[in-house]
């Protein structure tokens, strides 16, 4: 991933709402098609074969649980956002070094203006619903909780929200 300049990563999810996603991935999958109506506890997951869903928190947001190259990292689901924005702490707890990362890469958080450094994941997975090769970013400073933005959400064959979940299908 080359230099992203003006790269925003926006900290705003009502982007959920209608008109959330690009019109090619609104016209991915089978009509018709409902999510299971099972009641989950806010923030967590429950997958079928190629099913996942987030519930909705209390605040409204949808975060996730990931498994990011083996290790578990908590993330709040952002399609504003470009790309994965892994925190420092996170980035360290999947052994990126982020001390030894080129932060080249000007980037937009809640917080302001900050530079970011290119990774790559080898797969970030939700409750099965796994992609490969997905491009990150770490950013410097900023940035309060990871977030699953495009890079991951982007390359799923269907992504949708609803009044209590975001269902995702690989």
């Amino acid at each position: 991933m080359g230099k992203l300049a003006g790269l925003m990563i926006g900290m705003c999810c009502a982007a959920l709402a209608v008109g959330w996603a690009a019109p090619r991935l609104a016209a991915r999958g089978a009509a018709g098609e409902k999510p299971d109506a099972a009641a989950v506890e806010p923030a967590a997951t429950a997958s079928t074969a190629s099913v996942a869903s987030i519930s909705r928190g209390p605040d409204g947001h949808y975060r996730a649980q990931a498994t990011v190259d083996g290790r578990a990292v908590r993330f709040l689901v952002d399609t504003g956002a470009t790309t994965v924005a892994l925190t420092q702490g996170d980035a360290r707890r999947l052994g990126l070094a982020p001390e030894r990362l080129t932060y080249d890469v000007p980037i937009r958080t809640a917080s302001g203006e900050a530079f970011a450094a290119a990774v790559t994941l080898r797969s970030v997975s939700v409750s099965g619903a796994r992609v490969d090769d997905v491009e990150a970013l770490v950013a410097q400073t900023g940035l309060e909780e990871s977030l699953l933005g495009m890079s991951y959400l982007g390359r799923l064959s269907r992504f949708e929200a609803t009044p209590r979940a975001l269902i995702l299908r690989r």
